[in-house]
C-alpha cells in the first residue's frame, strides 16, 4: 500500500474516530461532572483532551511508513 492511500484511510479514520471520540466525552461529562469540583471539571478536559492524541499518533506513525 502506497503512502498516498495510507494519508487517504487515515484521515478517514481520524474524522472519524475525532467525531465518535468527542460525542463519548461529551456523554461522560454530562453524567459525570454536573455539581463537582471546577478543578475536577479542568483536570477531566485536560486528560481527555490530551488523550486522544495516543491514537492519532500512532496512526499519524503508520501513515507515514512507506
Amino acid at each position: 500500500m502506497n503512502v498516498r492511500t495510507k494519508k487517504l484511510i487515515g484521515t478517514l479514520i481520524t474524522v472519524t474516530f475525532l467525531i465518535v471520540y468527542c460525542l463519548f466525552v461529551m456523554v461522560l461529562a454530562v453524567r459525570v461532572l454536573p455539581g463537582t469540583n471546577p478543578w475536577v471539571q479542568l483536570a477531566f478536559y485536560v486528560f481527555f483532551g490530551f488523550l486522544w492524541i495516543v491514537p492519532i499518533g500512532a496512526l499519524i506513525k503508520w501513515m507515514q511508513r512507506p
